[in-house]
């Protein structure tokens, strides 16, 4: 029999392309790496780490640095799975303390993981100090694991065991607690961590506290998903919205400014400070009409802003500060280039970078010294002088943090919420190259400058702190109580009142 050259080419493109497929499921949810694999792998990440990561023993001590990488050494005398490997490097990545460090899985497996509808664990929670609060449930049909239900225990594994089991693997700037709250409070973290650290198992014996206040017990099953089960009732599909209204509906919820006249108050949310997102004429356009009416409270909503590019920050905050500012005290790298180039994408480009925007000191260190010496003014066209209440919680990180710290403490500025996340301090971040490890191919962040915004501040380790602490019980779960724009309310109000008082006596 006869085939054409195109129909054999054809086939053994098809199949070819099938067992790829099976192959990608199989080898990258059962693949185990020899351990003679993953202690090269374990050596090019710790030597990486140890040579360019400017705030290494920033808050951990060298000895202590050592026996985390020693601890996690010694546990690798046998095969392991690419997520299990993962898991034992996120132990000595959360040692470091810094929150722009990270460890992600290659991209072979987080493609597999996209599609390959694993069993997964079915709540989502709030979780603060020793408490577990339900915020969402895969299984829609449950009607016990309602929003705010407070779970003690799961698998006899108490809530604080819980908590504090996970906080090892969770990584967060400095001493900042709420940052790490708030990533264990991510839904999926909380079920990701389980089955990575302690094994999903096919059922739940869950405590919680009854809507009576007495404690009970109850089974739920591990969540399976089937394909094409969810549906989505409301969409960005092209059928439905325009390309215009989509792109008007994601900036609306990036960014965006209402006015509320009986307050005389205007609300800013703003979830990001990246670059792209136009940011230079919201300011502008915001400031302008805010300044048009005449309005006296500014309400900045950055409690989901994870930071972004630091010169949209000192912009907004060149809009609202009464004073000269520099962004920082210093800023530095410890190292232009590095031995393992070869397994970092882009170096030559950073190391370019790094090169011409950076100046060698006495200390040794590589220094940015614009943002060192550079001080910034406040802007005089539609500044804002009014009252200025800035929510806060640990997803404010990096580049808000800077522009929280910086505002702290004026006249004018109530912070209301929690501690942000990312420390009042500075940071580490900037340029954060990637490492590939050969082997398992996970990709490591490590950033390449430390940012020392406040010296005086290196000490305690902490996120900015709130003026006025605000943050939701079980019950403003249940009742879907925004607590902290409450709290702002209530501040508007009775400075407004305040205001009616004097201008009529």
């Amino acid at each position: 029999m006869k085939i054409s050259l195109h129909h054999t080419l054809l086939c053994l493109v098809i199949i070819s392309g099938f067992l790829a497929s099976c192959s990608v499921s199989r080898v990258s949810s059962e693949r185990k790496f020899p351990a003679k694999q993953l202690k090269e792998d374990f050596s090019i990440f710790q030597g990486a780490l140890e040579e360019s990561h400017p705030s290494l023993y920033w808050f951990t001590p060298k000895e202590k640095m050592d026996a985390a990488f020693s601890e996690v050494y010694s546990h690798l005398n046998d095969s392991m799975t690419e997520r299990q490997f993962r898991t034992h490097l996120l132990k000595v990545i959360t040692s470091i303390r810094c929150g722009h460090t990270s460890i992600n899985y290659s991209k072979r497996f987080s493609r597999y993981l996209d599609t390959a509808g694993l069993k997964l664990f079915p709540l989502g929670f709030k979780v603060w100090k020793d408490t577990l609060a339900v915020t969402a449930n895969l299984n829609r049909k449950d009607s016990i694991f309602r929003r705010g239900t407070v779970v003690k225990s799961i698998n006899n594994y108490s809530s604080k065991q819980l908590i504090d089991t996970f906080f090892n693997y969770i990584t967060g700037d400095g001493y900042s607690q709420a940052g790490r709250y708030q990533t264990l409070s991510t839904f999926g973290t909380f079920g990701v961590l389980y089955k990575n650290v302690l094994g999903l198992t096919d059922s739940f014996a869950i405590t919680y506290v009854t809507p009576e206040g007495s404690d009970a017990v109850a089974t739920i099953p591990v969540y399976k998903p089937v394909k094409d089960s969810v549906e989505v009732s409301d969409s960005l599909k092209p059928e439905k919205y325009s390309q215009r209204d989509r792109r008007t509906l994601r900036r609306f919820s990036t960014r965006h400014v209402q006015v509320d006249t009986s307050l005389n108050s205007a609300y800013m949310l703003l979830n990001t400070f990246s670059t792209g997102t136009n940011l230079r004429k919201f300011f502008r356009t915001s400031f302008k009409n805010i300044d048009r009416l005449g309005l006296k409270h500014l309400v900045i909503d950055v409690r989901s802003n994870g930071g972004g590019e630091a010169g949209n920050s000192t912009l907004l905050t060149q809009y609202l500060t009464d004073h000269k500012f520099k962004v920082g005290d210093s800023l530095y790298a410890v190292k232009r280039s590095s031995k393992y180039r070869d397994y970092i994408k882009f170096q030559p480009i950073y190391w370019l970078i790094t090169s011409v925007i950076t100046h060698k000191r006495s200390d040794g260190n590589f220094h940015f010294g614009y943002y060192e010496r550079h001080t910034f003014r406040p802007f005089k066209k539609h500044h804002f002088d009014g009252s200025i209440y800035i929510l806060t919680g640990g997803n404010s990180f990096s580049a808000t943090t800077l522009f929280a710290q910086e505002l702290k403490g004026q006249k004018n500025v109530t912070i209301v919420g929690e501690e942000t996340g990312g420390g009042a301090y500075g940071n580490t971040a900037w340029i954060i190259p990637e490492l590939t490890l050969p082997n398992t191919r996970l990709r490591v962040g490590i950033p390449k400058f430390r940012f020392v915004m406040r010296r005086e501040l290196v000490k305690e380790g902490r996120g900015v702190m709130p003026d006025v602490f605000a943050a939701p019980t079980a019950k403003d779960i249940q009742k879907g109580i925004d607590v902290k724009l409450e709290a702002v309310k209530a501040l508007i109000i009775k400075a407004n009142e305040a205001n009616q008082a004097v201008m009529m006596k």
